[in-house]
């Protein structure tokens, strides 16, 4: 890189960091989550405003690809963080419940999506028929769980029986997007002549299962309480970024292989370890590499052209996203016996799409399962359906008050078992 090069991305990269952390603290203010004040600091410096020339002023094409590495950097360790807090004990505690509105919630919208996918084709359509029709199902069956928990924390919910509730389901609902994601990408062909590769995929999910997570736990419980010494941080950041590349040589993608490591670290007896590691590797995430992700995503944005046609196809999206959505996720809460407001309230809270859904339009992007134009209209929905989950909340539910909060001691059995309609049972830790 020559002198001008560097100076340029430094500059470009603290512009954007700040506008992030500005625009972030606006949406907080205005009671969004601050990852909406984030993407439109990415959208602001993409092509969208002024024809591009910010995004060429600040961000040359030489530095792109830099940007792009960094981004990649940003995702993996996101999707670790996202693997690191996945806890199963959310699942037992919610009873039967989350199971059931979690498989309604991604079956109705995957479905609904795959048949926007046939409709949309002639327009925005790949020349994988299949692939694009698939992706659009998935790309509308995404709650993204960490905004939920942000939203749940702000209210004062994440230990209510409707917080325990809504976190299992988009614990269970990540899962399932993320597996039918892992299938469509092994189907279509993406490896190329190394598609081979992705037969390797099933061998490894289950090493890390079964023969890793073992070993991790037994060695976590022979040296008792673990600290987070330089070395086993360095250990566990090279872990995620090794299972990253391993599963993006596998032709997966590297999401997945971090998500993986993240979720088979052991969880009995390093709350502290993971705590710690979770703030170190959260803060540098947050502060510098997400910025750069919703930089390099704004900058596939492009709204400049949109016309009737395009917001036609833009009403018909959040139609199918918030709808089918909203009815598979109510019709599930109601066929549960939860009451109509819990109901509408998890309904609203399973439609926050957020980070998640972003990162998994740039997979499609990449991958060729969507094109620019598309891509565009799919990320507005995404700042859409996130943007409104917190104003209809409010509405639904009231501001948070302290009757909002329930206590964990004996009592909180009998609440789940209020608004999940099963008999009492412990629940487990909600974050």
């Amino acid at each position: 890189m020559t002198t001008q090069q560097t100076t340029a991305l430094l500059v470009g990269l603290a512009v954007m960091v700040l506008l992030a952390r500005l625009l972030g603290a606006l949406a907080r203010r205005l009671g969004q989550p601050p990852v909406i004040g984030e993407v439109f600091a990415g959208i602001a410096l993409g092509p969208t405003l002024f024809h591009g020339a910010i995004s060429d002023a600040l961000f040359p094409d030489t530095t792109r690809p830099l940007l792009s590495a960094l981004a990649a950097v940003g995702v993996a360790i996101f999707m670790f963080i996202v693997g690191l807090e996945w806890d199963t004990t959310l699942i037992r505690g919610s009873g039967a419940i989350a199971p059931a509105v979690s498989i309604s919630s991604v079956l109705l919208p995957f479905g609904l999506g795959t048949a926007l996918g046939g409709y949309l084709m002639h327009d925005h359509g790949t020349g994988d028929k299949t692939a694009f029709m698939l992706f659009m199902g998935i790309a509308m069956s995404i709650t993204a769980f960490p905004v939920l928990a942000r939203i749940l924390t702000d209210r004062g919910m994440t230990r209510t029986p409707l917080g325990v509730v809504a976190l299992a389901c988009a614990s269970i609902d990540d899962v399932l997007a993320w597996s039918l994601l892992a299938a469509v990408v092994a189907i279509s062909g993406s490896a190329g002549s190394d598609q081979w590769r992705i037969l390797l995929a099933v061998p490894y999910l289950l090493g890390m299962a079964f023969v890793l997570r073992p070993a991790l736990r037994q060695l976590a419980r022979r040296q008792g309480s673990l600290r987070l010494t330089p070395t086993v941080f360095a250990c566990i950041l090279a872990g995620l970024l090794l299972s990253a590349a391993a599963t993006e040589w596998m032709g997966l993608h590297y999401i997945f292989g971090a998500f993986l490591f993240g979720a088979v670290l052991p969880r009995s007896g390093t709350a502290p370890l993971r705590r710690e590691v979770h703030d170190r590797l959260g803060q540098l995430s947050a502060t510098l590499l997400l910025p750069v992700f919703f930089l390099v995503a704004g900058l596939k944005v492009d709204l400049s052209g949109l016309d009737a046609s395009g917001l036609g196809d833009l009403g018909l999206i959040l139609l199918v996203a918030v709808g089918g959505k909203f009815t598979g996720a109510y019709a599930a809460a109601r066929l549960s016996r939860m009451p109509v407001r819990q109901s509408a309230a998890l309904a609203t809270l399973m439609n926050t799409r957020g980070l998640t859904e972003l990162i998994v339009l740039n997979v499609g992007l990449q991958l060729g399962f969507i094109r620019q134009g598309l891509y565009s209209l799919m990320v507005v929905m995404a700042v859409v359906t996130t943007a409104m989950a917190g104003p209809l909340l409010a509405w639904i539910l009231g501001r948070p008050t302290g009757d909002d909060l329930t206590a964990t001691g004996p009592g909180a059995a009998a609440d789940v078992a209020e608004v999940t309609g099963t008999p009492e049972r412990a629940t487990g830790p909600a974050a």
